[in-house]
C-alpha cells in the first residue's frame, strides 16, 4: 500500500496534507479504503463546525461495513469535498487526490508534526505489525 512521503497519518488511518497557512486537508488512506471495500456513502460535517482531535467528524459506509472518521487535530471545517458525497467511489479510486474529505483551519498549526510520518504509518499497517 502506498503512503505518500509528503503526508502525515493517524493511527485511525486518516491522512493529513498541509495546505496554505494553518489549514490541512484530510482523507482516508489507501490502506483504509482497501480494508473497507467499495465505498457507497459518505457522511461529512458542515462547513463551520468546530472539531477537536479525536472527535468523530463523519462516517464512510462500504459494502462491508460502516466506519467512523476521526478528527486528526483541533480546528474548524472550512471546506467539504462535495464530489465524494456525490461520488463516494472517488475514495476508492483516488484516496490521496480527488477522494479527500474535509479541510480544517487549525487552531495550532504545529500539531501536524505530532502525526505519524509515512515510514511510521507503513510500519503500522505492514502485515508483520
Amino acid at each position: 500500500m502506498s503512503a505518500p512521503e509528503e503526508l502525515r497519518y493517524t493511527e485511525e488511518h486518516e491522512w493529513v496534507a498541509a495546505r496554505d497557512g494553518d489549514s490541512i486537508r484530510v482523507g482516508i488512506t489507501e490502506y483504509a479504503q482497501d480494508q473497507l471495500g467499495d465505498v457507497v456513502f459518505v457522511d461529512l460535517p458542515e462547513v463551520g463546525k468546530q472539531l477537536s482531535a479525536g472527535d468523530v467528524f463523519g462516517e464512510v459506509e462500504s459494502t462491508k461495513s460502516v466506519s467512523e472518521l476521526f478528527t486528526p487535530l483541533d480546528g474548524e471545517v472550512v471546506a467539504v469535498n462535495e464530489a465524494v458525497t456525490d461520488s463516494p467511489e472517488l475514495i476508492n479510486s483516488d484516496p490521496y487526490g480527488e477522494g479527500w474529505l474535509i479541510e480544517i483551519k487549525l487552531d495550532d498549526g504545529a500539531g501536524v508534526d505530532s502525526l505519524l510520518d509515512a515510514e511510521a504509518y507503513q510500519r503500522l499497517t505492514s502485515p508483520e505489525a
